[in-house]
């Protein structure tokens, strides 16, 4: 704060000063809330985390409380998440038509994709209706994944056994395999339009994430994989 002192003057500033820990609540309550860092879809995780821990003070559980949310976002994105899944159905019972376009016509772009269209047109089809759903479902993810990382709330907060700190990682790994198991059960009996070949590929996917997911904090981990579990169910 620039300012100019002539000779002999003198000049006095208070200032307030916060020093303690990043808990959302308090820091908005001094209007200082924007001193936590939640990435780019801020004014998603910000409601989220204070949801959080609108949940918390009821249940003294920050580990019941990232299930309550996220059974409350999974009820909010039902009708998306059934729309898609229907889509991708829709799209598996006339896929072997589709081959037999591709097929048919592989010579001849133009012609071909006008078939499609007209095939998708005859089933009442939309080949982006499985995918629609999930692109507007990722800022939400984005969000909460943002808040539980930043949560200094989580910081030494239990769970359940041998969770005893949900901004750690599971010192046993229980969480992350639970969770890639979950992910291939998930992903079995979703519907879907790839070659088999292309599916034996997919199948890679739950051991990468379960190993991206080993050291991550245990709140997050049991996020998805409650997520996950919804999902099946």
């Amino acid at each position: 704060m620039p300012f100019i002192l002539k000779p002999q003057e003198t000049s006095a500033f208070n200032y307030t000063a916060y020093i303690g820990p990043k808990e959302y609540d308090r820091l908005n309550a001094l209007g200082l809330g924007g001193a936590i860092e939640f990435g780019w879809f801020a004014m998603l995780a910000k409601p989220s985390l204070v949801v959080l821990n609108f949940f918390e003070r009821f249940l003294k559980n920050y580990g019941l409380a990232i299930i309550v949310l996220t059974v409350i976002i999974k009820i909010i994105f039902y009708p998306l998440t059934k729309y898609g899944l229907n889509s991708m159905k829709q799209i598996q019972n006339v896929q072997p038509q589709m081959n037999a376009l591709r097929e048919k016509y592989k010579n001849d772009k133009e012609k071909m994709n006008k078939e499609l269209f007209e095939l998708y047109k005859r089933y009442k089809v939309n080949p982006l209706g499985g995918c629609l759903p999930m692109l507007v479902q990722i800022p939400v993810f984005i969000a909460l994944y943002e808040a539980l990382m930043v949560a200094i709330e989580l910081r030494h907060a239990p769970f359940v056994w041998w969770l005893g700190d949900l901004s750690a990682k599971d010192p046993y790994y229980i969480t992350p395999i639970l969770m890639g198991v979950t992910m291939f059960i998930q992903q079995k009996m979703t519907p879907t339009t790839m070659d088999p070949m292309q599916e034996k590929m997919m199948l890679v996917m739950p051991i990468i994430m379960t190993v991206v997911f080993l050291n991550f904090p245990s709140g997050l981990v049991v996020y998805w994989l409650v997520n996950n579990i919804l999902s099946i169910a």
